[in-house]
């Protein structure tokens, strides 16, 4: 057994025995940026606690039917929530989350993909970015935090917003939909932009880089307990398993930064 594994193990006895929560179904909302870290962790969470992850997909912000504050508005349940902060703080305005539940995870940037033996734009400066953007012949983002964020500030801030407004598309994501670089993989976009770890495991596409810092959006991604939360224990070990230092090799390896552990 690996020794970031066995410390994994070792951090999930820790939580099950100073908690000394029954096992249960724990509902879990989560968006696609984080979904590979949690994926892979998942199983080991559940092994060691006994406790069955329930898992609903759906992105952290957007109009969506299945974007998770509408799920949540909606009435559906939830023990516990991993999603974009921004989609935490819509969650926390509207009453959704409890108060004080919220945990940062890792830190997340917006990239860019081209199709798979494409040359690859210079995306280094705003400049290059912008130029870049004018010279594509379609683009393509996501319904969610990034894409959110790029329609209505970062391409504004570039001073190309009309410009290029014929040209964009809004992809929609998992679960009904799929990751902007599925999108660009098939040339149906020039370029595509979407958070990092969403976009670098999908196949025939190249990664070419985050965006510059001026465009870059302070993106963490966060968990917290909902309003109706019935297992808010169970929810809470979750958390502090997937923020736990031993936690940061999965977290890095699926493109994300990891947080100091709390």
């Amino acid at each position: 057994m690996p020794r970031s594994f066995a410390c994994l193990i070792a951090v999930l006895v820790t939580i099950a025995t100073a908690t000394g929560v029954a096992a249960a179904d724990v509902k879990v909302m989560i968006s696609a940026g984080f979904f590979a870290v949690y994926e892979e962790l998942g199983p080991a969470f559940e092994k060691s606690t006994g406790h069955k992850l329930v898992t609903t997909r759906g992105p952290s912000v957007g109009d969506s039917p299945e974007a998770i504050p509408t799920r949540l508005s909606h009435g559906e349940p939830a023990d516990v929530v991993i999603m974009d902060g921004s989609g935490v703080d819509l969650l926390e305005q509207r009453n959704l989350a409890r108060p004080g539940s919220r945990m940062p995870l890792a830190e997340s940037f917006i990239g860019m993909v081209v199709r798979a033996g494409q040359p690859k734009p210079d995306i280094s400066t705003v400049d290059a970015l912008r130029k870049a953007l004018l010279a594509a012949k379609s683009i393509a983002y996501s319904d969610s935090s990034s894409g959110t964020y790029l329609s209505n500030v970062g391409f504004k801030k570039l001073g190309i917003a009309d410009e290029i407004a014929g040209k964009t598309r809004k992809v929609r994501g998992p679960p009904s939909g799929e990751p902007v670089a599925a999108v660009v993989a098939r040339g149906e976009a020039e370029i595509g932009f979407q958070q990092v770890a969403e976009m670098i495991h999908v196949p025939g596409i190249d990664f070419v880089g985050t965006v510059p810092s001026e465009i870059q959006p302070p993106t963490l991604y966060v968990g917290a307990i909902p309003a109706n939360s019935q297992q808010p224990d169970a929810a809470l070990a979750l958390l502090h398993f997937l923020s736990s230092a031993d936690a940061a090799a999965v977290i890095t390896k699926n493109g994300l930064k990891p947080l100091p552990p709390h």
